[in-house]
């Protein structure tokens, strides 16, 4: 009984942090599309005041592998309780004085650099969030249903992206344009701090993960984790880990960032039925992702993933071709999203933390994890609304090159789980005939 309720505070510890981490992100790239792009990069060309803003966006992933490194090594040294309330702390205060931030206007040049400087210190304290958040349900769940635990932090993604379009809905709608541009959208960053108190008052009641008390009592750290991912034959398993990661990067940032921009400048769609449509995608996901979760441990993660990156990369040329011929119909835009969004990618993001965890040992796994998820995340997450926009431009609106782009990325995460797949076969083999 006292298990099992540890194991609830555990996996809310994890799960908050993930939500607030997915609430945080999924504001500002919905903002820096709609709101930044015009207060902080003002330009005559619409298309490069968007870039610009999306550049913003990438630099907050391109500093999160940095904040994997350091926070990794220190969840592998001191331990994954302690570093998880530092990132907390790290990027719940960023996303709040990112509401605070005078314009262009008000400011000049220095606006858009304190913005620029705020993404980076996000950057890096989500950096470091993931890997500890996943790793505390991971390391303490039973073996047979790891899978299904580290599955659940998976829906903070959900719960973030539910909270983050509603409040942005919320606001969009209650609020004329100028009001929403003036001061609203303030109000959702701002709004985080709540979601950061609350955080922090459970991960403090928390104990730390047994895989690690047991690799502490043994006095088996290693003393520089990254430096051992390399020389300890784990860079295989890196490269592979990243390959997987670009399926999960580029369709999450196709649907669930540049959808919106997408539906509201090409296609005129409010902005306020453009986020209901994300909205309830991400509803739909906080059932499918525990579902496949569970299935992961029975039928293998490597090879649902296998499988889900192929088909979650695929449906991208039905979903654009339905928002394109959809007339303006709201029902079959929202199906366009929730569909794919909800149902297919949730086959990739759910045995995701399981599969990654399994690439390394408990000495080495917060940096590893950490590395692979954020690194892949520069061009698997922080390149894709660059991408997208000149794709999109280049084909004079037409999306099909955009699809095409999501369904390379599938095919490069399906042979990367396929390597993983054969490769853990492998292991296991060897291991049978050594015991034998």
């Amino acid at each position: 009984m006292k298990d099992k309720k540890m194991m609830r505070r555990i996996v809310s510890a994890s799960l908050i942090g993930a939500t607030i981490e997915w609430y945080d992100f999924f504001l500002y790239g919905v903002v820096a599309g709609i709101v930044f792009n015009k207060l902080y990069f003002p330009s005559d060309d619409p298309v490069v005041s968007t870039l610009l803003a999306y550049a913003t966006f990438a630099v907050g992933f391109i500093t999160r592998p940095l904040g994997g490194i350091i926070f990794g090594h220190f969840g592998d040294k001191i331990g994954r309780k302690s570093v998880l309330v530092a990132t907390l702390m790290i990027m719940g205060v960023s996303t709040v004085l990112i509401g605070l931030i005078p314009t262009y206007a008000q400011i000049g040049i220095w606006a858009p650099v304190i913005l620029l400087l705020l993404r980076i210190f996000q950057g890096i304290g989500l950096g470091g969030e993931w890997g500890g958040a996943v790793l505390m349900t991971f390391e303490s769940a039973p073996e047979s249903e790891r899978g299904f635990y580290a599955s659940l932090p998976q829906i903070g993604l959900s719960l973030g992206l539910t909270l983050a379009s509603g409040v942005v809905g919320l606001l969009s709608f209650t609020l004329s344009d100028a009001q929403f541009m003036a001061w609203g959208w303030r109000v959702a960053f701002i709004l985080s701090i709540v979601l950061v108190a609350v955080g922090m008052y459970i991960r403090l009641h928390v104990m730390e993960s047994p895989e690690f008390q047991k690799v502490k009592s043994e006095k088996a750290e290693v003393k520089i984790p990254f430096m051992e991912l390399w020389r300890g034959g784990y860079a295989a398993n890196i490269l592979a880990g990243m390959g997987a990661r670009y399926i999960d990067g580029v369709f999450f940032n196709v649907f669930a960032v540049f959808s919106i921009s997408y539906l509201t400048s090409s296609l005129n769609i409010d902005r306020t039925d453009a986020l209901m449509g994300v909205m309830l995608a991400a509803i739909v996901m906080c059932f499918t992702i525990p579902y496949f979760g569970r299935l992961s441990d029975r039928v293998g993660r490597a090879k649902l993933y296998l499988y889900g990156s192929l088909i979650t990369g695929i449906s991208a040329f039905p979903a654009f071709w339905l928002m394109a011929q959809s007339g303006g119909n709201i029902t079959l835009i929202w199906l366009s999203i929730i569909i794919p969004f909800g149902i297919f990618y949730a086959m990739v993001y759910a045995p995701e933390a399981a599969l990654f965890s399994d690439l390394f040992d408990a000495r080495v796994r917060y940096t590893g994890i950490s590395f692979v998820y954020q690194f892949s995340g520069i061009f698997a997450s922080g390149l894709t609304p660059i991408i997208a926009t000149s794709l999109l431009a280049l084909n004079n609106g037409n999306a099909t090159l955009l699809c095409a782009y999501v369904v390379f990325a599938g095919v490069v995460s399906a042979y990367s789980a396929a390597w993983i797949r054969r490769n853990q076969g492998r292991q296991k083999l060897e291991k049978t005939v050594n015991i034998s």
